[in-house]
């Protein structure tokens, strides 16, 4: 049986990844390509949603797609851009609105005999944001929703499978959203709704199986979730014939390398462990300015890597823990296609060996539910990213060992008071907060503990290139600042700084000063994501 896909057109909207992974969560598979690129040729295609645009219709720049490649062979669905462009195209009017519409909207006038709008309720939420606005609907369209401000805020063809919407369904704030997609995905388009993380895993050996046949594949690993489940999903197919490396550059976190090592062995996993901290340490003496830091650590990681990976000499595949926004080709509003992810452009020539990437057609929050689906223990499966090149980038200056040293002790009492934290929810409730798949940890009274680890996206310790004076006992210090990083978000590309407790906040300051060694001042990082980033550097 093929596998059903529903393609996504990327107009550049900042929310087409989203798109996605609301479809992925209906268990159905989709793929987003540019606006130009419709496989006109691929059979199992069952239905086209064309996504948002930073664009007007009437930019010059505006990027268009030819309706006719795929217009009365599958059902189509305009989001926001995708809707006024169809309008337009199709005969209709858009003209710029009186006032940017932007922000929550009552769905009023709702046409509940549509089967779009199946089980909605009477001024459903949804979400707007767009300059421009349909002001008249082609020939052969009639509206199937408005708002206050919004005449035609959702509209259907009359004898054909065609749908627009004006605000966005993928998005949070837009309550009935989910429900919207899955009746044009699962109703409307026929979606099997196979799409699963057992499938996945069944299939995905298969074909690993069939791919690398009797050859040898080599692995590195860096401890987080993606190669974990690369690996994990590699060994399952061809066993022993897969070598793992786990390059430690003596810049992960506290006895990670030592952790990690273990929990690879449990999974029965055939892994090689490289201690090359001295030459990174060398090599990184001095340097302070951070992109150059980033370039020696990418550098030196490699040549250790091949230099390893040389000693396999029967190996013909090296696989990668890619997924899928690695490799999506994202539109900016120039049109350029950027590249988005180090994996994506091809392997050192020097290497001779073809890529494997098993993972590449997952989401992060689908390569731990295929984790948990493997088995792998779900202090891996949940564990925050972390950047490559470690705790270097959380070092503001020059790096050395003891700087090093301090920041891994700090850096262990954050992250294990945030795993030891919990606060009691409503189970309803805490299901949103964690990862699908997340095992509930039930309380005496019904409620769910889910630890401050687990309610937050990513997290760290920043040491400062600072000193400041302090008093400990009778005597005053001169010693380091470190600066606490906590953030909540869904895939990065924003992210908010996370309210912390002030009971925790407090208990983590004390302790970091009390037990690290040259640490006297603890800050927190209140700033979002734009316009500052996640990490430092």
């Amino acid at each position: 049986m093929q596998q059903q896909k529903i393609i996504i057109l990327d107009f550049g909207s900042q929310t087409t990844q989203l798109i996605a992974r609301r479809l992925r969560e209906l268990d159905t598979f989709c793929e987003i390509l540019p606006y130009n690129k419709f496989p006109v040729s691929d059979p199992d295609v069952i239905g086209v949603i064309l996504a948002g645009s930073p664009y007007s219709v009437y930019d010059p720049e505006a990027f268009r797609v030819d309706l006719n490649q795929f217009r009365g062979r599958m059902p189509i669905l305009g989001i926001c851009y995708g809707a006024q462009f169809m309008s337009h195209t199709l005969g209709g009017k858009v003209e710029p609105a009186g006032s940017r519409e932007y922000g929550r909207a009552n769905l009023s006038s709702i046409d509940f005999e549509n089967p779009l709008f199946k089980g909605f309720d009477e001024n459903s939420q949804v979400w707007m944001s767009h300059g421009d606005t349909i002001t008249a609907l082609p020939n052969g369209f009639h509206a199937i929703a408005s708002t206050e401000k919004v005449q035609y805020a959702a509209y259907a063809a009359d004898n054909e499978p065609i749908w627009g919407v004006q605000f966005h369904p993928e998005v949070f704030h837009t309550l009935q959203g989910t429900q919207l997609l899955r009746n044009f995905v699962v109703d409307i388009c026929g979606s099997r709704q196979d799409w699963s993380p057992a499938n996945f895993v069944e299939t995905t050996v298969a074909e690993l199986r069939q791919q690398i046949g009797n050859d040898r594949v080599i692995l590195g690993l860096s401890g987080g979730v993606d190669s974990s489940v690369a690996a994990v999903l590699l060994n399952k197919a061809i066993g022993n014939r897969l070598t793992c490396i786990f390059v430690d550059h003596g810049m992960l976190r506290k006895n990670e390398f030592q952790n990690v090592m273990k929990d690879y062995e449990c999974l029965g996993l055939n892994v090689i462990g490289v201690d090359a901290s001295a030459r990174f340490f060398a090599d990184l003496d001095g340097v302070t300015e951070p992109e150059k830091k980033r370039k020696i650590i990418g550098r030196d990681f490699i040549e250790v890597f091949n230099a390893e990976a040389k000693k396999i000499t029967d190996a013909k595949w090296l696989a990668q823990g890619t997924i899928y926004p690695d490799r999506i080709e994202s539109l900016n509003i120039t049109g350029k296609v950027i590249k988005s992810h180090h994996n994506v452009g091809g392997l050192p020539e020097e290497m001779h060996l073809k890529l494997c990437e098993p993972l590449k057609w997952l989401f992060k929050d689908e390569v731990r539910r295929v984790g948990r689906q493997l088995g792998i223990p779900e202090h891996l499966i949940g564990r925050h990213p972390f950047p490559g090149p470690g705790l270097a980038v959380r070092i503001l200056g020059a790096i050395t060992p003891e700087k090093v040293r301090i920041l891994q002790d700090a850096d262990d009492i954050f992250i294990q008071g945030l795993r030891d934290y919990k606060v009691n929810m409503p189970a309803e409730q805490a299901k949103k907060v964690l990862a699908a798949g997340s095992p509930l940890e039930y309380t005496d009274n019904g409620e769910v503990a889910v630890s401050l680890y687990d309610q937050i996206w990513q997290a760290g310790v920043i040491l400062l290139p600072v000193k400041s004076v302090g008093v400990m006992g009778d005597e005053r210090t001169y010693e380091r600042a470190v600066a606490l990083r906590a953030v909540t978000s869904t895939d990065a590309m924003t992210a908010d700084w996370a309210h912390l407790p002030y009971d925790f906040m407090a208990k983590v300051s004390n302790d970091i000063i009390n037990h690290v060694k040259g640490v006297n001042r603890v800050c927190y990082d209140i700033s979002s994501k734009p316009p500052a980033t996640i990490e430092w550097e």
